[in-house]
């Protein structure tokens, strides 16, 4: 081990904290709840010793109405939650979607629905964290798998939502948000820290919307000289209201396009042992440990089983997968909830290859040997 190198014993939840003010994090503004209350304690704590702003709301409305408050004026915000609090700031996700407000939402997944089991853990906010909001909306989920790649992964999440202008979801869940493990800080300048792409041009020729060949927007801060309006119904280049339906349809499609156009350089995945695999397991967050685990033993046992683990979900790395499903013949799909992603899954792979679905709501995780007995099942 380098001796110049730091390494930290660290649960998921502080590996989130260190990723976060590595990236930039100087305002953060929630509620706590099991089981992500460690980010929050942890922030109160480490914030304001850089200068940032820690602010403990009433509830979990105000806490994001308060994070897109400070990303307008200029900070680099997020806040952390799990499935109830998630829920209730699904309209404010909206809002940040059509008014492109950057932010970090963490959303630390437990048993539900409803208060469900606080202590208990699950991934039933898969389909909430990209369609939890009314109407078209386009965003970015991200889905760690160890305690290193929620500190990777959060500071990736600030880039991206300052680099496209749009909310970033980092979709983890209590295993590994409670899960101790080695996680190496990254020095300063070791990785590339994105900032918002600022305005050029005089404020009063400012169009907040108006977007080049990139598709984002220059975003100027509150309070720098720049006056502009900011709403959450359909607008047009200067960010007043419209209702010429031609403009509405291009601001739609605009916000579709700036994800979509880029999902090569977003969506990233790991495989292992996928070249000449007759069956592929897919898992994310804290299942794909089992995965791995059951994939590995069943090489040892001479079974040709790869594993594809997507660490990000949405946008759904689709044409990844259907090229995998080519090659096998069963693609086992593990998920703690009632089936959620495996719907993509099936849609990916079009038929090409059999899909069969691991799933468990009873706050336990999979195990490697449930895994296990899956791949025996449709290895005879």
């Amino acid at each position: 081990m380098n001796s110049s190198e730091q390494y930290l014993f660290l649960q998921g939840n502080e590996a989130c904290v260190e990723g976060a003010l590595f990236a930039g994090l100087n305002f953060f503004a929630g509620y706590p709840i099991t089981p992500s209350t460690e980010i929050a304690e942890l922030l109160a704590k480490k914030l304001p010793l850089v200068g940032g702003k820690f602010i403990q709301m009433e509830d979990e409305i105000a806490s994001i109405a308060a994070v897109l408050g400070a990303s307008i004026a200029g900070a680099k915000a997020m806040t952390a939650t799990s499935g109830p609090g998630f829920s209730l700031m699904q309209e404010l996700i909206g809002f940040a979607c059509i008014a492109e407000v950057p932010c970090v939402i963490v959303n630390v997944q437990r048993l539900g629905p409803s208060t469900g089991g606080p202590t208990t853990p699950a991934q039933g906010d898969v389909l909430q964290s990209r369609w939890g909001t009314h109407g078209d909306h386009h965003l970015i989920v991200l889905a760690p798998v160890f305690a290193r790649g929620i500190y990777n992964m959060t500071i990736r999440a600030f880039n991206l939502a300052e680099q496209f202008r749009v909310p970033v979801i980092l979709l983890l869940d209590e295993i590994i948000a409670h899960t101790r493990e080695k996680v190496r800080i990254s020095k300063p300048g070791e990785v590339a820290i994105v900032n918002r792409k600022k305005p050029s041009t005089s404020a009063e020729s400012y169009l907040p919307y108006y977007a080049d060949e990139t598709l984002v927007p220059a975003l100027a801060d509150f309070g720098e000289g720049y006056r502009f309006h900011i709403t959450g119904l359909l607008h047009d280049e200067t960010g007043f209201p419209t209702n010429d339906s031609a403009k509405r349809e291009k601001l739609l499609e605009r916000l579709k396009n700036k994800i979509e156009n880029y999902k090569k350089e977003i969506i990233t995945f790991v495989t292992e042992d996928v070249e000449d695999a007759n069956v592929l397991l897919f898992a994310y967050g804290a299942t794909a440990r089992s995965a791995l685990r059951a994939k590995r033993d069943a090489r040892n046992a001479g079974m040709k089983v790869g594993i594809m683990i997507p660490t990000v979900i949405w946008p759904f790395p689709e044409e990844e997968l259907k090229v995998l499903s080519e090659k096998v013949n069963t693609i086992i799909v593990g998920e703690m909830n009632q089936g959620q992603l495996i719907r993509e899954v099936e849609r990916a792979v079009c038929g090409k290859t059999r899909v069969k679905g691991i799933f468990k709501v009873s706050g336990e995780p999979i195990t490697p040997e449930e895994f296990s007995s899956a791949i025996e099942e449709v290895y005879k």
